[in-house]
């Protein structure tokens, strides 16, 4: 594979998103795991129906709008402290911990993220995890006001990198992205994190589905939509092993 540069999403790929789940437990306990798949879901929904219905705001407003839906829908008070403070954690999300030593592995390729986050989301969550170090850009879809999967967004890597679409590997482990990047002609790798195998064992051992295997089974899973991936691993450290 000729490729001259990788670029990734960063929210869930590079990025643990469940990692806010210790926080809201912090600020609203017994309630920590639904607010953060909820949240989450919103979140992707807003960024869907913001796009189609061409009424963009960036990622802050958007990831601030879904957790007020989802304290509001549980019927949970907050103080505007703890509510700046569960959004703060987006600025300190937790790397993979595999994440650092891939990036490093796969120099002297061009590395970038492409992102629905907002720049000063991605730029304080870049820096403060220190990939700042490792990245040769950090891609918002703010420039295009539109949110990915819209061909417009994908476009940005061309623009920001001067790569054509098959000169670049992009790796994303929501399978709506590796969609989105398969149909406008990337070369895509999916981080297949949860099996069908453990999304069967899961469902099996509990009597009732809890909110994290609800979210697996919605949102982990390679959609219908009739674009595959180049490539399925299931760590960011194999990414080496097939370039």
């Amino acid at each position: 594979m000729s490729l001259k540069a990788v670029v990734f999403d960063a929210y869930g790929t590079l990025y643990d998103i469940q990692s806010v789940a210790d926080i809201t437990e912090d600020a609203f306990p017994g309630y920590g795991e639904i607010i953060t798949q909820v949240w989450r879901i919103k979140q992707l929904e807003y960024t869907w129906l913001r796009s189609l219905m061409q009424r963009y705001q960036d990622f802050d407003a958007v990831t601030r709008d879904s957790l007020a839906y989802t304290l509001r829908i549980l019927g949970l008070a907050y103080e505007r402290e703890e509510f700046e403070r569960v959004i703060e954690k987006y600025l300190h999300l937790d790397l993979y911990p595999d994440a650092t030593s891939a990036l490093a592995a796969l120099k002297p390729r061009q590395l970038a993220i492409l992102s629905n986050g907002s720049p000063d989301m991605l730029n304080g969550l870049v820096r403060n995890t220190k990939l700042d170090r490792l990245l040769d850009a950090t891609i918002s879809v703010d420039a295009k006001k539109v949110f990915k999967p819209s061909p417009a967004a994908y476009e940005l890597i061309g623009e920001v990198l001067g790569t054509a679409p098959d000169e670049v590997l992009f790796v994303s482990s929501n399978p709506w992205d590796v969609a989105g990047a398969k149909s406008y002609g990337l070369n895509v790798a999916w981080i297949e994190r949860v099996t069908p195998e453990a999304m069967a064992l899961a469902c099996v051992e509990n009597e009732l589905v809890a909110p994290l295997t609800m979210f697996k089974a919605i949102r982990t899973q390679m959609d219908e939509l009739g674009f595959a991936p180049d490539h399925r691993v299931r760590a960011l450290s194999e990414l080496p092993s097939i370039i």
